[in-house]
């Protein structure tokens, strides 16, 4: 039954990430980017302990030692990707973000000698297709797309690690040391450039929603979820954020309902239904 519920349970990941990232545009220029994801990841990892106090007592060195890991480089991650963001737009950042459903295939393939199936490889390329029309409208290669690709690689590590370390572990526990490890990066950072709290009550109600939902809610569902299936499924389902992005923003008429969006959109959701159907083969 796990393995029906968890793909499903990715997609609602992804519909929270892409409701994040509509809500985040307008409010990043009142709260820098770098106190911003240092406050989410901190209530992140206070609303968890608050949430279930107890997880504290069961804390191993192993699960010490592999989530701080798992949630340094995702915190990286995210700020390769602001770093990106402050240089080249929004679309091409989604782009070459979404990138990760290519490098967690290659990098499984040839860091892990997972067999990566053609099936497989093509649903990827499907997704990553579906990517371009959704977020390509021009297309220039300088110091922010360096810094996206740079993200990219860093999320497609974090899948990998999760796939290979969250299976015996408690998934509630395994996702807090991770948000903490993010927490500690991105403080760092906040810290260098010189930490502001949120300035008013819209700011503080994102950064709750990304917080609780989008952070604590959303990454025990992933670690959850990758002790149970593939690596590269995670990747292709969890392109789904671009779609919902999108979909929400049209929703909210922050942007046109275009025939690039609608091709993008399917492409994307076709690569997810194929790869999630039982029976198909893994890879």
């Amino acid at each position: 039954m796990s393995l029906v519920i968890a793909p499903w349970a990715l997609l609602t990941v992804s519909a929270m990430w892409g409701i994040s990232f509509v809500w985040m545009k307008d409010i990043l220029d009142q709260q820098d980017v770098y106190s911003f994801l240092f406050t989410r990841f901190l209530l992140a990892s206070i609303a968890m302990i608050i949430l279930r106090p107890t997880v504290l007592r069961g804390l191993s060195k192993n699960i010490l030692k592999k989530g701080t890991v798992t949630g340094f480089v995702l915190g990286a991650g995210y700020i390769f990707q602001t770093l990106g963001l402050d240089n080249t737009t929004p679309a091409i950042t989604g782009f070459v973000t979404g990138l990760y459903v290519v490098f967690v295939p290659l990098l499984s393939a040839a860091i892990l000698r997972e067999r990566v199936s053609l099936q497989t490889w093509i649903y990827v390329a499907l997704a990553t297709i579906g990517l371009g029309f959704l977020s390509l409208k021009e297309w220039s290669v300088g110091l922010g797309e360096s810094y996206v690709l740079v993200s990219a690689i860093l999320f497609a590590i974090h899948i990998l690690l999760l796939g290979h370390w969250s299976k015996g572990f408690d998934s509630y526990a395994f996702a807090l040391i991770q948000l903490i490890g993010c927490a500690i990066i991105t403080g760092v950072s906040a810290t260098f450039h010189g930490f502001t709290p949120p300035p008013d009550r819209q700011v503080w109600g994102v950064a709750l929603f990304t917080a609780i939902f989008a952070t604590a809610f959303a990454f025990v569902i992933q670690t959850w979820s990758q002790a149970r299936i593939s690596a590269t499924k995670v990747a292709v389902i969890l392109t789904m954020e671009v779609v919902f992005a999108a979909f929400f923003s049209v929703g909210m008429g922050r942007e046109e309902l275009t025939r690039r969006l609608i091709i993008g959109g399917a492409l994307v959701l076709a690569a997810m239904l194929l790869i999630i159907r039982p029976k198909v083969s893994e890879s």
